[in-house]
């Protein structure tokens, strides 16, 4: 078993904590500016691990919710308040609705055959997400027989636009970092998937990367030939700070 995942690390209580934050970042709990609770006050408030909760942030902090400022904490850096769908199954959602991933995904693993076509910029949110289908499939709540997974990424050595440092565009470290940062979430996807043949918990696993000439302005993802989600990349400004703890004012996109 890879050792990506354990215990509730990357399963139902990672998405359920970032699921909270974020809503509560999006309604105004925790306005723009305002501190997030520590990281210990929220594994407490959350009843999971410490672990559980830096995961969770380093998400936040990578999607440009939160950024991290050295000795003082956790700061909300971006709000976004989208239309939410009226509830019910994917295909029922209205024209002008937004609606999240996280619901399709799980509709589409109930099925005995799983098929996904994704065209996205990074595979960071595809990876939470598999990862809870990984535990759902681990605790016999869902159990396809097949999984076909079809990837489209930008090629590694595309110029592509963002993320770019506003002050240097030419600065290679951002775009370091979304190499980087794209290689490790695939990596995640193709070790989940593949331990879940290996281990006779999905008997076919199928999992095709390809890279394009292509900068996305958009995320797209098909669905066992019944459902698409369809993302426009928002243009930001944003803080992003890098692994050595540096911050950076980047011209970058959220999807």
């Amino acid at each position: 078993m890879s050792g990506e995942r354990s215990g509730e690390t990357g399963g139902k209580e990672f998405s359920r904590v970032f699921e909270v934050l974020r809503d509560r970042i999006a309604d105004g709990t925790y306005p723009l500016g305002s501190r997030l609770p520590s990281q210990r006050e929220l594994a407490e408030g959350f009843g999971v691990s410490r672990d559980t909760v830096q995961r969770v942030t380093n998400e936040l902090r990578y999607g440009g919710w939160i950024m991290s400022r050295q000795g003082s904490g956790m700061y909300v850096s971006r709000v976004v308040t989208p239309k939410r769908a009226p509830s019910g199954t994917p295909s029922d959602a209205m024209p002008g609705w937004a609606v999240t991933l996280g619901p399709i995904i799980g509709q589409a693993f109930k099925q005995p055959e799983v098929t996904l076509d994704v065209f996205t910029l990074t595979s960071e949110s595809l990876d939470m997400h598999i990862r809870v289908q990984d535990e759902r499939i681990r605790t016999n709540e869902i159990s396809p027989q097949s999984i076909a997974l079809r990837m489209l990424l930008p090629s590694e050595g595309l110029d592509v636009p963002y993320p770019r440092a506003k002050d240097d565009p030419d600065d290679p470290r951002l775009r370091d970092r979304l190499t980087d940062l794209t290689r490790r979430h695939t990596s995640s996807v193709r070790r989940i998937l593949r331990a879940l043949e290996l281990e006779g918990l999905v008997p076919s696993v199928q999992l095709e990367i390809r890279h394009v000439e292509l900068t996305p302005t958009f995320k797209l993802y098909l669905l066992n030939g019944t459902d698409a989600l369809h993302a426009l990349y928002e243009p930001v400004e944003r803080l992003i700070e890098l692994d050595d703890g540096s911050e950076i004012l980047a011209v970058d996109v959220l999807g």
